[in-house]
Protein backbone atom coordinates (compact mmCIF):
# COMPACT_ATOMS: atom_id res chain seq x y z
CA UNK A 1 0.00 0.00 0.00
CA UNK A 2 3.09 2.41 1.03
CA UNK A 3 4.78 1.41 -2.07
CA UNK A 4 1.59 1.81 -4.27
CA UNK A 5 1.27 5.67 -2.67
CA UNK A 6 4.86 6.34 -3.46
CA UNK A 7 4.51 5.42 -7.19
CA UNK A 8 1.32 7.41 -7.45
CA UNK A 9 3.30 10.77 -5.95
CA UNK A 10 5.78 10.54 -7.77
CA UNK A 11 3.70 9.93 -11.39
CA UNK A 12 2.05 13.10 -9.97
CA UNK A 13 5.15 14.76 -9.04
CA UNK A 14 6.50 13.47 -12.96
CA UNK A 15 3.49 15.07 -14.77
CA UNK A 16 3.63 17.94 -12.65
CA UNK A 17 7.20 18.81 -13.94
CA UNK A 18 6.57 17.93 -17.45
CA UNK A 19 3.76 20.14 -17.09
CA UNK A 20 5.24 23.10 -15.64
CA UNK A 21 8.06 22.71 -18.63
CA UNK A 22 5.33 22.67 -21.37
CA UNK A 23 3.93 25.76 -20.20
CA UNK A 24 6.25 27.87 -19.53
CA UNK A 25 8.16 26.20 -23.12
CA UNK A 26 5.41 27.33 -25.28
CA UNK A 27 4.91 30.89 -24.11
CA UNK A 28 8.40 31.64 -25.24
CA UNK A 29 7.83 29.41 -28.57
CA UNK A 30 5.09 31.54 -29.14
CA UNK A 31 7.05 35.12 -27.92
CA UNK A 32 9.36 34.47 -30.85
CA UNK A 33 9.60 37.30 -33.45
CA UNK A 34 9.23 35.62 -37.26
CA UNK A 35 12.55 34.76 -38.96
CA UNK A 36 12.51 37.43 -42.01
CA UNK A 37 13.04 36.38 -45.49
CA UNK A 38 17.05 36.18 -46.55
CA UNK A 39 17.59 38.77 -49.43
CA UNK A 40 18.77 37.11 -52.53
CA UNK A 41 21.61 37.90 -54.58
CA UNK A 42 22.72 36.33 -57.97
CA UNK A 43 26.26 37.44 -59.83
CA UNK A 44 25.83 37.22 -63.28
CA UNK A 45 29.00 36.69 -65.17
CA UNK A 46 29.76 37.66 -69.08
CA UNK A 47 32.13 34.60 -69.95
CA UNK A 48 32.34 35.24 -73.87
CA UNK A 49 35.11 35.19 -75.67
CA UNK A 50 36.11 38.98 -75.59
CA UNK A 51 36.87 38.64 -71.74
CA UNK A 52 40.23 37.14 -73.32
CA UNK A 53 41.32 40.33 -73.80
CA UNK A 54 43.84 41.85 -71.78
CA UNK A 55 43.39 45.49 -70.79
CA UNK A 56 42.30 45.29 -67.13
CA UNK A 57 45.68 45.70 -65.04
CA UNK A 58 47.89 43.55 -67.57
CA UNK A 59 45.42 40.60 -67.18
CA UNK A 60 42.55 39.00 -69.04
CA UNK A 61 39.07 40.59 -68.12
CA UNK A 62 38.14 37.28 -67.24
CA UNK A 63 41.19 37.02 -64.67
CA UNK A 64 40.12 40.50 -63.14
CA UNK A 65 36.45 38.85 -62.82
CA UNK A 66 37.82 35.51 -61.14
CA UNK A 67 39.68 37.47 -58.52
CA UNK A 68 36.97 39.95 -57.94
CA UNK A 69 34.44 37.03 -57.00
CA UNK A 70 36.93 35.32 -54.72
CA UNK A 71 36.89 38.51 -53.01
CA UNK A 72 33.70 38.92 -52.96
CA UNK A 73 32.78 35.13 -52.29
CA UNK A 74 34.80 35.74 -49.05
CA UNK A 75 32.93 39.20 -48.15
CA UNK A 76 29.26 37.79 -48.69
CA UNK A 77 27.13 38.70 -45.32
CA UNK A 78 25.85 35.31 -43.46
CA UNK A 79 22.14 36.18 -44.06
CA UNK A 80 22.46 36.46 -47.57
CA UNK A 81 21.81 33.96 -50.68
CA UNK A 82 23.59 34.16 -53.12
CA UNK A 83 23.99 32.24 -56.74
CA UNK A 84 26.12 32.84 -59.73
CA UNK A 85 24.75 32.26 -63.44
CA UNK A 86 27.12 32.98 -66.53
CA UNK A 87 26.25 33.66 -70.21
CA UNK A 88 28.40 32.70 -73.14
CA UNK A 89 30.33 29.99 -71.27
CA UNK A 90 29.89 26.86 -72.93
CA UNK A 91 28.97 26.95 -76.59
CA UNK A 92 32.07 27.80 -78.79
CA UNK A 93 30.37 27.78 -82.20
CA UNK A 94 29.20 29.51 -84.96
CA UNK A 95 25.56 28.39 -84.86
CA UNK A 96 23.81 32.17 -83.17
CA UNK A 97 20.93 30.36 -82.52
CA UNK A 98 22.37 28.01 -80.11
CA UNK A 99 24.98 30.62 -78.94
CA UNK A 100 22.22 32.75 -77.56
CA UNK A 101 20.85 30.30 -75.52
CA UNK A 102 24.16 29.89 -74.08
CA UNK A 103 23.14 31.19 -70.25
CA UNK A 104 23.37 28.29 -67.22
CA UNK A 105 23.29 28.82 -63.76
CA UNK A 106 26.61 27.71 -62.19
CA UNK A 107 25.82 27.95 -58.19
CA UNK A 108 22.19 28.04 -57.18
CA UNK A 109 20.26 30.89 -55.17
CA UNK A 110 20.51 29.79 -51.80
CA UNK A 111 23.27 29.64 -48.34
CA UNK A 112 26.98 29.83 -49.43
CA UNK A 113 29.08 27.78 -49.42
CA UNK A 114 32.54 29.64 -50.10
CA UNK A 115 34.71 26.79 -51.59
CA UNK A 116 32.20 25.10 -53.50
CA UNK A 117 31.40 28.43 -55.27
CA UNK A 118 34.67 29.35 -56.01
CA UNK A 119 35.75 26.31 -57.26
CA UNK A 120 33.27 26.90 -59.76
CA UNK A 121 34.16 29.56 -60.69
CA UNK A 122 37.80 28.62 -61.36
CA UNK A 123 36.53 26.63 -63.74
CA UNK A 124 35.35 28.70 -66.12
CA UNK A 125 36.89 30.04 -69.48
CA UNK A 126 35.91 32.37 -72.37
CA UNK A 127 34.28 30.94 -75.10
CA UNK A 128 30.99 32.15 -76.71
CA UNK A 129 28.36 34.70 -77.54
CA UNK A 130 26.87 37.72 -75.15
CA UNK A 131 23.08 36.68 -75.00
CA UNK A 132 22.98 39.09 -72.29
CA UNK A 133 18.76 39.05 -72.39
CA UNK A 134 18.42 35.41 -71.97
CA UNK A 135 20.74 35.52 -68.64
CA UNK A 136 18.18 38.26 -67.55
CA UNK A 137 15.50 36.05 -67.65
CA UNK A 138 17.30 33.09 -66.41
CA UNK A 139 18.62 34.99 -63.37
CA UNK A 140 14.88 36.37 -62.79
CA UNK A 141 13.58 33.09 -62.70
CA UNK A 142 16.46 32.08 -60.13
CA UNK A 143 15.49 34.77 -57.97
CA UNK A 144 11.55 34.14 -57.67
CA UNK A 145 9.22 33.16 -54.90
CA UNK A 146 9.33 35.02 -51.17
CA UNK A 147 8.75 38.63 -50.35
CA UNK A 148 12.94 39.07 -49.55
CA UNK A 149 14.80 41.91 -51.81
CA UNK A 150 16.20 40.38 -54.61
CA UNK A 151 19.22 42.19 -56.95
CA UNK A 152 20.88 41.00 -60.04
CA UNK A 153 24.91 42.10 -60.48
CA UNK A 154 25.54 42.09 -64.25
CA UNK A 155 29.23 41.65 -65.23
CA UNK A 156 30.10 42.17 -68.49
CA UNK A 157 32.50 43.86 -71.37
CA UNK A 158 30.32 44.04 -74.45
CA UNK A 159 26.46 44.98 -75.93
CA UNK A 160 24.40 42.05 -75.92
CA UNK A 161 25.07 40.25 -79.65
CA UNK A 162 21.61 38.09 -79.84
CA UNK A 163 19.24 41.15 -80.99
CA UNK A 164 16.50 41.43 -81.77
CA UNK A 165 15.71 40.21 -77.78
CA UNK A 166 16.93 43.46 -76.14
CA UNK A 167 18.07 43.30 -72.91
CA UNK A 168 16.85 47.25 -72.26
CA UNK A 169 12.81 45.73 -72.97
CA UNK A 170 14.05 42.41 -71.10
CA UNK A 171 14.57 44.20 -68.12
CA UNK A 172 11.59 46.57 -68.63
CA UNK A 173 9.52 43.34 -68.87
CA UNK A 174 11.12 42.37 -65.29
CA UNK A 175 10.29 45.24 -63.84
CA UNK A 176 7.01 45.43 -64.78
CA UNK A 177 6.24 41.70 -63.17
CA UNK A 178 6.35 43.94 -60.03
CA UNK A 179 8.77 41.70 -58.28
CA UNK A 180 11.06 44.38 -57.39
CA UNK A 181 13.87 42.81 -58.21
CA UNK A 182 16.34 45.15 -59.36
CA UNK A 183 19.31 44.80 -61.65
CA UNK A 184 22.72 46.71 -61.27
CA UNK A 185 25.43 46.78 -64.04
CA UNK A 186 28.78 47.24 -64.08
CA UNK A 187 30.84 47.70 -67.75
CA UNK A 188 34.29 46.39 -67.84
CA UNK A 189 35.12 48.83 -71.42
CA UNK A 190 34.40 52.38 -71.62
CA UNK A 191 32.42 52.33 -75.12
CA UNK A 192 29.67 54.72 -75.73
CA UNK A 193 27.19 52.33 -76.31
CA UNK A 194 27.95 49.62 -74.27
CA UNK A 195 27.46 52.14 -71.37
CA UNK A 196 24.14 53.07 -72.83
CA UNK A 197 22.59 49.97 -73.17
CA UNK A 198 24.06 48.83 -69.82
CA UNK A 199 22.59 52.64 -68.15
CA UNK A 200 19.48 51.35 -69.69
CA UNK A 201 19.49 47.78 -68.03
CA UNK A 202 20.07 49.30 -64.65
CA UNK A 203 17.48 52.29 -64.59
CA UNK A 204 14.51 50.42 -66.32
CA UNK A 205 14.71 48.37 -62.70
CA UNK A 206 15.88 51.31 -60.54
CA UNK A 207 19.52 49.73 -60.21
CA UNK A 208 22.74 51.70 -60.85
CA UNK A 209 25.52 51.48 -63.85
CA UNK A 210 29.62 51.57 -63.21
CA UNK A 211 32.29 52.01 -65.14
CA UNK A 212 35.17 49.76 -63.63
CA UNK A 213 38.95 49.31 -65.45
CA UNK A 214 40.50 48.12 -62.74
CA UNK A 215 40.32 44.96 -60.61
CA UNK A 216 40.03 46.47 -56.98
CA UNK A 217 37.42 48.87 -58.48
CA UNK A 218 35.13 46.05 -59.68
CA UNK A 219 36.15 43.96 -55.88
CA UNK A 220 34.83 46.84 -54.01
CA UNK A 221 31.62 47.45 -56.46
CA UNK A 222 30.11 44.16 -56.26
CA UNK A 223 31.14 43.85 -52.38
CA UNK A 224 29.37 47.12 -52.13
CA UNK A 225 26.32 46.06 -54.08
CA UNK A 226 25.61 42.79 -52.17
CA UNK A 227 26.09 44.47 -48.57
CA UNK A 228 23.35 46.71 -49.60
CA UNK A 229 21.00 43.71 -50.69
CA UNK A 230 21.53 42.90 -47.64
CA UNK A 231 20.25 46.31 -45.60
CA UNK A 232 16.73 46.60 -44.51
CA UNK A 233 14.71 48.08 -47.37
CA UNK A 234 11.29 49.47 -47.84
CA UNK A 235 9.69 46.93 -50.16
CA UNK A 236 7.20 49.40 -52.57
CA UNK A 237 3.71 48.19 -53.33
CA UNK A 238 2.72 47.73 -56.90
CA UNK A 239 -0.61 49.61 -57.48
CA UNK A 240 -2.61 50.49 -60.57
CA UNK A 241 -3.67 53.83 -61.27
CA UNK A 242 -7.06 54.17 -62.96
CA UNK A 243 -8.05 56.54 -65.66
CA UNK A 244 -10.79 58.63 -63.51
CA UNK A 245 -10.70 59.54 -60.18
CA UNK A 246 -14.01 57.57 -59.81
CA UNK A 247 -12.42 54.53 -60.15
CA UNK A 248 -9.02 55.64 -58.70
CA UNK A 249 -7.82 52.61 -56.08
CA UNK A 250 -7.66 54.07 -52.45
CA UNK A 251 -3.91 53.99 -50.85
CA UNK A 252 -2.77 54.58 -47.53
CA UNK A 253 0.57 56.35 -46.32
CA UNK A 254 3.23 53.68 -47.97
CA UNK A 255 5.52 53.91 -50.82
CA UNK A 256 3.68 52.29 -54.44
CA UNK A 257 4.59 51.59 -57.79
CA UNK A 258 3.26 51.72 -61.17
CA UNK A 259 3.53 52.29 -64.84
CA UNK A 260 2.48 55.00 -66.78
CA UNK A 261 2.20 55.20 -70.50
CA UNK A 262 3.37 58.68 -72.80
CA UNK A 263 1.26 61.46 -72.13
CA UNK A 264 -1.88 59.22 -70.28
CA UNK A 265 -2.99 60.02 -66.92
CA UNK A 266 -2.79 58.36 -64.09
CA UNK A 267 -5.72 58.97 -60.84
CA UNK A 268 -4.94 57.82 -57.34
CA UNK A 269 -7.27 58.39 -54.05
CA UNK A 270 -6.09 59.51 -50.66
CA UNK A 271 -8.72 59.80 -47.62
CA UNK A 272 -7.28 62.96 -45.60
CA UNK A 273 -8.92 63.63 -42.46
CA UNK A 274 -9.43 66.69 -40.54
CA UNK A 275 -6.27 67.68 -38.77
CA UNK A 276 -3.80 65.67 -41.08
CA UNK A 277 -1.60 67.17 -43.94
CA UNK A 278 -1.43 65.30 -47.35
CA UNK A 279 2.15 65.03 -48.62
CA UNK A 280 2.98 63.00 -51.70
CA UNK A 281 5.41 62.95 -54.46
CA UNK A 282 6.23 61.02 -57.41
CA UNK A 283 8.94 60.17 -59.83
CA UNK A 284 8.98 59.18 -63.42
CA UNK A 285 11.70 57.34 -64.55
CA UNK A 286 12.70 57.81 -68.49
CA UNK A 287 14.00 54.70 -69.12
CA UNK A 288 13.42 54.98 -72.90
CA UNK A 289 14.66 57.43 -75.17
CA UNK A 290 12.62 60.59 -75.12
CA UNK A 291 13.05 63.41 -76.69
CA UNK A 292 14.68 66.38 -74.68
CA UNK A 293 12.00 68.36 -73.38
CA UNK A 294 9.76 67.21 -70.82
CA UNK A 295 7.64 66.97 -67.71
CA UNK A 296 5.43 66.17 -64.69
CA UNK A 297 2.61 67.18 -63.11
CA UNK A 298 0.99 66.10 -59.66
CA UNK A 299 -2.73 67.66 -58.90
CA UNK A 300 -4.60 67.17 -56.25
CA UNK A 301 -8.24 67.55 -57.10
CA UNK A 302 -11.77 67.45 -55.08
CA UNK A 303 -13.85 64.16 -56.24
CA UNK A 304 -16.30 67.53 -57.81
CA UNK A 305 -13.16 68.07 -60.00
CA UNK A 306 -12.15 71.60 -58.17
CA UNK A 307 -7.95 71.85 -57.92
CA UNK A 308 -6.69 72.19 -54.16
CA UNK A 309 -3.02 72.56 -55.22
CA UNK A 310 -0.14 71.32 -57.63
CA UNK A 311 3.41 70.04 -57.87
CA UNK A 312 5.24 70.44 -61.27
CA UNK A 313 8.48 69.44 -62.78
CA UNK A 314 10.61 69.78 -66.29
CA UNK A 315 13.53 68.49 -67.41
CA UNK A 316 15.49 68.95 -70.67
CA UNK A 317 17.19 65.33 -71.31
CA UNK A 318 19.48 66.01 -68.38
CA UNK A 319 18.42 63.41 -66.31
CA UNK A 320 16.78 59.71 -66.04
CA UNK A 321 14.07 60.37 -63.77
CA UNK A 322 12.10 63.59 -62.85
CA UNK A 323 9.89 64.16 -59.45
CA UNK A 324 7.48 66.65 -57.97
CA UNK A 325 5.83 67.03 -54.87
CA UNK A 326 3.01 68.75 -52.99
CA UNK A 327 1.61 69.69 -49.68
CA UNK A 328 -2.47 69.93 -48.61
CA UNK A 329 -3.50 70.48 -45.04
CA UNK A 330 -6.61 69.80 -43.65
CA UNK A 331 -7.92 72.41 -41.16
CA UNK A 332 -8.89 71.24 -37.85
CA UNK A 333 -11.96 73.26 -38.45
CA UNK A 334 -13.76 70.76 -41.03
CA UNK A 335 -13.72 68.44 -38.31
CA UNK A 336 -17.83 68.09 -36.43
CA UNK A 337 -17.97 70.02 -33.08
CA UNK A 338 -19.54 66.91 -32.02
CA UNK A 339 -17.30 64.97 -30.08
CA UNK A 340 -19.17 61.99 -30.04
CA UNK A 341 -18.93 61.53 -33.95
CA UNK A 342 -15.92 60.32 -36.09
CA UNK A 343 -14.86 63.16 -38.30
CA UNK A 344 -15.61 62.28 -41.95
CA UNK A 345 -12.20 62.01 -44.00
CA UNK A 346 -12.37 63.98 -47.29
CA UNK A 347 -11.39 61.98 -50.62
CA UNK A 348 -8.63 63.61 -52.31
CA UNK A 349 -7.80 62.59 -56.17
CA UNK A 350 -4.35 62.60 -57.46
CA UNK A 351 -3.96 63.22 -60.85
CA UNK A 352 0.03 62.10 -62.48
CA UNK A 353 0.45 63.62 -65.80
CA UNK A 354 3.53 63.98 -68.15
CA UNK A 355 4.68 65.59 -71.30
CA UNK A 356 7.26 63.00 -72.33
CA UNK A 357 7.44 62.15 -76.13
CA UNK A 358 9.71 59.89 -77.85
CA UNK A 359 10.43 58.79 -81.36
CA UNK A 360 7.87 56.26 -83.28
CA UNK A 361 10.09 53.43 -83.15
CA UNK A 362 10.50 53.66 -79.65
CA UNK A 363 7.62 51.26 -77.82
CA UNK A 364 5.15 52.44 -75.22
CA UNK A 365 4.40 49.95 -73.39
CA UNK A 366 5.18 48.59 -70.73
CA UNK A 367 4.91 52.42 -69.29
CA UNK A 368 7.65 54.09 -67.43
CA UNK A 369 8.14 53.26 -64.05
CA UNK A 370 6.41 55.63 -61.53
CA UNK A 371 7.21 55.48 -57.59
CA UNK A 372 4.91 57.58 -55.67
CA UNK A 373 5.41 58.58 -51.86
CA UNK A 374 2.37 58.94 -49.67
CA UNK A 375 2.69 60.27 -46.29
CA UNK A 376 -0.38 61.77 -43.38
CA UNK A 377 1.02 63.39 -40.79
CA UNK A 378 -0.19 66.07 -38.89
CA UNK A 379 -1.68 69.30 -40.40
CA UNK A 380 0.53 72.74 -38.68
CA UNK A 381 -0.89 74.42 -36.05
CA UNK A 382 0.99 77.97 -36.83
CA UNK A 383 -0.67 79.63 -39.90
CA UNK A 384 2.71 80.60 -40.46
CA UNK A 385 3.36 77.51 -41.80
CA UNK A 386 3.45 78.21 -46.02
CA UNK A 387 1.12 75.58 -46.49
CA UNK A 388 -1.01 76.14 -44.05
CA UNK A 389 -1.85 79.45 -46.31
CA UNK A 390 -2.20 77.87 -49.04
CA UNK A 391 -0.17 79.53 -51.36
CA UNK A 392 0.26 76.14 -53.50
CA UNK A 393 -2.89 76.52 -54.29
CA UNK A 394 -1.85 79.54 -56.23
CA UNK A 395 -4.64 81.80 -55.34
CA UNK A 396 -3.57 83.41 -52.32
CA UNK A 397 0.02 84.35 -53.75
CA UNK A 398 -1.62 85.62 -56.65
CA UNK A 399 -3.42 87.44 -54.66
CA UNK A 400 -0.49 89.37 -52.44
CA UNK A 401 1.45 89.97 -55.52
CA UNK A 402 -1.18 91.76 -57.05
CA UNK A 403 -1.89 93.91 -53.62
CA UNK A 404 1.70 94.79 -53.09
CA UNK A 405 1.88 96.07 -56.94
CA UNK A 406 -1.20 98.33 -56.54
CA UNK A 407 0.41 99.62 -53.23
CA UNK A 408 4.09 100.28 -54.92
CA UNK A 409 1.99 101.36 -58.22
CA UNK A 410 -0.20 104.00 -55.55
CA UNK A 411 2.89 105.34 -53.71
CA UNK A 412 5.06 105.94 -56.66
CA UNK A 413 2.57 108.05 -58.80
CA UNK A 414 2.00 110.11 -55.32
CA UNK A 415 6.08 110.37 -54.95
CA UNK A 416 6.15 111.37 -58.86
CA UNK A 417 3.34 114.08 -58.41
CA UNK A 418 4.77 115.36 -55.32
CA UNK A 419 8.46 115.43 -57.02
CA UNK A 420 6.94 117.46 -60.24
CA UNK A 421 4.68 119.96 -58.22
CA UNK A 422 8.29 120.49 -55.57
CA UNK A 423 10.31 121.40 -58.76
CA UNK A 424 7.74 123.38 -60.55
CA UNK A 425 7.34 125.55 -57.78
CA UNK A 426 10.99 126.29 -57.15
Amino acid sequence: MIIRKRLTAGVCVVLATLAAGLGTALPAAADEPPTAASPKVELVLDVSGSMRTRDIDGESRISAAKQAFNDVLDAVPEEVELGIRTLGADYPGDDRKVGCKDTRQLYPVGPLDRTEAKTAVATLAPTGWTPIGPALLGAADDLEGGDATRRIVLITDGEDTCGPLDPCEVARDIAARGIHLVIDTLGLVPNAKIRQQLTCIAEATGGTYTAVQHTDELSGRVKQLVDRAAEPVITPVATEGAGSCSAAPELKAGLYTDRQEIGKHRWYRVDVLPGQELRASVSVGADRAVHDDYGVLLRAVTTHGREIVRGAESGTGRTDAISAGLRYPKSEQDAVDDSDVKPAAEAVCLQLSNSFSAPASVKTTPGMPVELTIDLVDAPDEAADVAAFGLGRGWWLLGAMVLTGLIAGLLFGWISRWRVAVWRTN
